[in-house]
């Protein structure tokens, strides 16, 4: 009789997984989304400049900044006492009537050889659409000096 040699049987290591293909896939989709993604136009872009006192005060006209506050409930106020748009409408979210106040000011502005300087209070629980819906107003008429204030000091 033969003798059968017995089998060993064979070690048991963890099974492998050979992923550079899946890494290969992760990066193929990655690109696929990256260049079919359509770039969305943000809201516009103001350029905030600080307002700093004029060195030359004694040839311009000081105006009062125009205090533009946005209330809780998302109604503007301006100058404490002129109620605005209660809130924009529509797509392009215009306010017309602080369009046209802002206007008027920033006439004035350079009639009196100085640049137009607008201060914004803005309520903590106000709703974030009507501060930018405000911001887009003040650079629709290219007003850059613009701050923000608490109501402390408002």
């Amino acid at each position: 009789m033969s003798r059968r040699k017995k089998a060993q049987a064979p070690e048991e290591d963890e099974p492998l997984l050979d992923i550079s293909s899946l890494i290969d896939v992760c990066f193929l989709l990655l690109i696929y989304f990256m260049v079919t993604a359509t770039i969305q136009p943000r809201e516009s872009d103001l350029g905030l400049n600080l307002p700093t006192t004029a060195s030359n005060s004694d040839s311009q006209t000081e105006i009062d900044p125009m205090f533009i506050e946005v209330k809780e409930d998302g109604s503007i106020v301006v100058n404490r006492e002129e109620q605005m748009d209660q809130g924009a409408v529509g797509r392009r979210r215009n306010l017309p009537m602080l369009e046209d106040r802002l206007l008027i000011y920033k006439e004035g502005a350079s009639a009196a050889n100085t640049a137009p300087l607008v201060q914004v209070a803005v309520d903590s629980e106000a709703p974030h659409e009507s501060v930018v819906d405000v911001l887009n107003c003040l650079v629709g008429l290219e007003i850059t000096k613009v701050t923000f204030t608490d109501f402390a000091n408002y």
